[in-house]
This record gives structure tokens, sequence and C-alpha cells, in this order.
């Protein structure tokens, strides 16, 4: 299937609740770029169907950094990684607090606090419990996420307990390519962590970094696990690549082949809160708002280790697009950016490292 595909009816396929095929899928993604508009307005329809015309803005805050025993190639805080970041452990409860004031300021609707590490300690999780319940009691309504590793018995339970709403654990690539880039846990160990998060009461959220060197049929073979998954949200990275780890000579994927992707994820998750997440800035450059006609979810603000752009550039994209962020959906003010950093939502969003400019 190349140029006969018919994109609406791929569609209608989503629309429906049914999976396109795996040979649907590959052909989302060798779809020839003159017909690159076909399919994002195709895909667009299932975005509208599911989101409307809100966008999620979701915040990240860089609770424990670097100090990784993992070997992620692509991370920057793995035990491979040689790049300048700051190392520190958990934050304690006051600077958790500030970071989610700095979400509520950013219109976020989701706190992400994302540690560094295989996973938590018991001391950790003590810490992150007692900020986590902290954050619920300033901001009842601020979604919080936690990304903290691979989980033991007891843990994810523990979080929910504590008001925590979502666990994020991204699969990143397929099973048959994960081992050329981790080998100190598995895939499964990553599908295995998501369950137990899920039969724990938490909202699953787990996703995927493309531009390490996978190919489409590893693509594909992940937007289908994810989907068997059940994730509720996809987060979709697109590679950084940071000098001092073994993935900074990766090439660009390119921004048609970034937007492919973001196509073939929301036909086959049509219901799933597709996230366009790291490397959106650096990848798809000026065709950042065509991503958002597919997608309904960014995080604002900077990232773990490198910067995004200004959240002023982010509500704009927004306003200019005719959608609306999600929980403020009248009207949106005027922000200036002179505002923005003068409220501290500058070069320090989001993380409290050293940040290299992507």
């Amino acid at each position: 299937m190349t140029r006969t595909v018919e994109w609406d009816r791929l569609a209608e396929t989503a629309l429906d609740g049914r999976s396109i095929t795996p040979e649907e899928a590959r052909a989302v993604l060798t779809a020839p770029d003159d017909e690159l508009l076909s399919l994002l307005a195709a895909s667009a329809r299932v975005r509208r169907a599911h989101w409307g015309v809100t966008v999620k803005l979701n915040f990240l805050l860089n609770v424990k950094s670097g100090l990784c025993p993992e070997d992620c190639h692509y991370c920057s805080q793995s035990a491979l990684s040689t790049a300048d970041i700051a190392r520190y452990p958990i934050l304690p409860v006051p600077g958790i607090l500030a970071a989610a004031e700095r979400a509520v300021k950013a219109k976020a609707a989701r706190f992400c606090m994302v540690a560094s590490g295989r996973g938590p300690t018991e001391r950790e999780l003590d810490r992150l419990v007692e900020g986590v319940r902290a954050v619920r009691a300033a901001h009842p309504d601020l979604e919080v996420c936690a990304c903290l590793g691979l989980l033991r018995d007891g843990q994810a339970e523990r979080l929910r307990e504590a008001g925590v709403h979502a666990y994020n654990h991204n699969l990143n690539t397929s099973e048959r390519f994960y081992q050329e880039i981790c080998s100190t846990h598995t895939f499964q160990d990553r599908v295995a962590t998501i369950r137990h998060a899920k039969a724990a009461g938490l909202s699953p959220c787990s996703g995927a970094l493309f531009g390490m060197g996978e190919t489409d049929e590893d693509v594909v073979a992940l937007a289908f696990a994810l989907r068997a998954l059940g994730a509720d949200s996809i987060p979709i990275n697109f590679l950084v690549p940071i000098a001092g780890t073994p993935l900074a000579d990766r090439p660009a994927l390119g921004p048609r082949e970034c937007l492919k992707i973001l196509c073939l994820f929301r036909l086959l998750n049509p219901a799933a809160e597709i996230r366009i997440a790291g490397g959106r800035e650096v990848q798809l450059r000026w065709l950042q708002p065509f991503g958002l006609l597919v997608a309904n979810s960014i995080f604002v603000g900077d990232y773990l280790t490198t910067k995004g752009q200004l959240p002023e550039a982010d509500f704009a994209m927004i306003r200019d697009l005719g959608f609306t962020i999600l929980g403020h959906e009248a009207a949106e003010s005027e922000c200036a950016a002179e505002l923005w950093m003068a409220g501290g939502l500058g070069g320090g969003a989001g993380s409290l490292t050293k940040r290299q400019s992507a």
C-alpha cells in the first residue's frame, strides 16, 4: 500500500474503535510527502472526535538529577553519560512545592515529577510521597504524574494513596531494538512496571523515543505494543542528541517523518492522550503547529536537562491554531515574555539542572 491508501478510511477505522493493520501502519510511515496534508487532515478528524480543540499542558520537574546506574544510551543522566548536568538527590518538599506553583502559573493541568535512577529506595519514596501530599493539598486540581523508574511491590499503591494520578514509564522503542539502547534492564521490565502501576489504580502513561536508529518496523511494533498495553497517555519524544551521550551524533529524523509518526500513533491509539514531548522544538522545528493537529498535549517550559521554548510561544501557537488550553477554555489572556521571566518561569522553569541549548 502506497499512494492508493485512503487516509480517510483509516480515520473511519479508528473512529469506529477498530485497529488499523500493520500493513496500513507501515503505509502511514512511508506516505509520500505530497500526501502529508491529507494524512494530517484524516488524523486530525480522530483527534477532534476525542479531544475537540483543547490542548493539555504538562509541566516537568526533574526531582532527582543524574546519579543513575542505568546505561540508557540516549540519556544525559545515565552511567555512560559525560554530559555537563547538575546532579542532586530528591528535592526537599519546599522545592517540589515551588515547582508546582510554576506549573500552575504555566497553565499546566499535569505536574510530572521525574527522578533518575533504576527505581526509588524506600527513603526516596518517603520524601516523594510527602512532596505529593503537599502538592495535592496546595493545588487539588493539579494532576500529579510520577516517573521514578522500576517499582517494587507496594510502591505503586503508596503513590496512589498519596494522590498520584498517573505513572509514567516509557517503553521507548520496540522489544527487538531495546537491547541496542539499554543493557541494564529489559523491555519486559518496563512493560511489567506499567502493568503494576495500572493494577494499583494509577493511570498508565507510557510512550516512545524516536530518532535512535530504529527501523519503521520497530516504530510499528512499538505502536502496537502501546495499544495492547492500554496506555491512557502516550508521550512521543524525539531524540535530542546531547554531547557526552552515546547517541550524540545521531542525525535528525526531519519534521515530516516526525509528523507521520504522530499520525500513526493517533490512528492506532485514537482515544489516548498523545503528547508531543522532548525534542519537538529540535525535530519538528517550524512544523510544530502541524503536530498539534494530531496530538492533544505538550510539555510547557523546559525538559529534564534540555531547554524548551518560552511558554508564551506555546500559548501563541495554541491560540493561533484556534485551540484552547485545557482548563483555560475561555479566551486566553496575553502573557508577555517579560512577565514570564519576572515571575521566575523563564530559564529555570521545570528543572533545577544546568541545561544545554538544544
